[in-house]
């Protein structure tokens, strides 16, 4: 299948010199001694720290991969980011994992790439590992703004929005990273799809509880962790999801009655996907369903299902495609 690439357009400024009475906190300096704090594009008190330090949530580096007769644990209902890149085979990586591990750096066709999972936002990226001729890997700073993840470069140390996949401090301070279509579907969705397809494996080693969800009832609250921004308007829930396509949003309920084309897309939606964000055991979750964002050639376009409130913290003059 071909893809088609999009760069996120950046709410935010390009990039400044630190300036105006921001001193670098002396605990980020002891910290991160190789971030170049005197390039920012956002004001230093809008990063918080989430509480795992930095590499407290390890990303998972080359990972190893099964055929989809031999993955024998996971449940149908759980959900998986799929990647389909022309020329290799399909690629499923289970939310039960990154849950846990936010990034996951892997190589498909000998290049770099990076799957993102933020679950505070519900925000599923992939991104291109390669950045003007240079290749990227990832991890996971321990920092929010936006109650979004803060990810870091091992190659510069800058600091990355995971939702817009900009550079917000360091030396790369407003470089932006090109995201490539990917999806959300049940793990049955994918064996469906993609019967020759392949599945990342259990990460060994880590102990985690793959499968649990640490962030049980998050996407029932009223208010997401560490956000202090405005509401959505026209009275939209905070932690009510919404398909962005870069600054144009939909909301979920709106597509769950039946396929929408506006500004260029189809965006439809069949039922079958376990929320990993509702109970503690997220096969048996409530069903959210499954969502595909397509051009009018039919290729798949980068798009997100996350948190309306992250939308509109980043996107703050977006669209929001509410229908009549």
């Amino acid at each position: 299948m071909r893809i088609i690439p999009l760069i996120l357009t950046a709410a935010l400024a390009g990039p400044v010199l630190a300036q105006d009475g921001q001193p670098t906190p002396p605990f980020w300096e002891q910290e991160w001694p190789d971030t170049n704090f005197q390039r920012a594009s956002v004001p230093f008190v809008e990063i918080l720290s989430g509480g795992p330090p930095k590499d407290g949530i390890p990303a998972i580096d080359a990972p190893q991969f099964l055929n989809i007769a031999d993955e024998t644990e996971l449940p149908e209902d759980e959900p998986v980011i799929t990647l389909d890149i022309e020329g290799e085979r399909a690629r499923a990586y289970p939310i039960r994992y990154l849950t846990w591990h936010e990034i996951v750096n892997d190589r498909i066709g000998g290049k770099p790439v990076s799957v993102t999972f933020c679950p505070l936002c519900n925000s599923a990226v992939v991104f291109d590992g390669m950045l003007d001729g240079r290749e990227m890997t990832f991890g996971v700073s321990g920092k929010l703004r936006n109650s979004d993840m803060v990810m870091y470069d091992r190659q510069t140390e800058s600091w990355w929005q995971q939702f817009l996949g900009e550079a917000i401090v360091g030396e790369l301070t407003g470089a932006q990273l090109t995201v490539i279509p990917s999806w959300m579907e049940s793990w049955a969705s994918f064996k469906e799809q993609y019967p020759d397809g392949i599945v990342m494996a259990r990460p060994g080693a880590f102990g985690r509880s793959y499968g649990v969800n640490p962030y049980a009832g998050y996407d029932s609250l009223p208010r997401p962790f560490l956000y202090s921004g405005e509401p959505p308007p026209h009275g939209i829930e905070p932690l009510s999801r919404v398909v962005s396509v870069g600054a144009r949003a939909w909301p979920l309920e709106r597509i769950a009655q039946g396929p929408v084309t506006e500004a260029g897309v189809t965006i439809t939606w069949r039922a079958g996907m376990a929320s990993a964000l509702d109970q503690r055991s997220i096969s048996g979750s409530r069903d959210i369903g499954m969502i595909r964002v397509r051009d009018a050639e039919g290729q798949d376009v980068a798009h997100d299902v996350g948190f309306a409130f992250a939308f509109h913290a980043f996107h703050p003059d977006g669209v929001w495609m509410l229908g009549e």
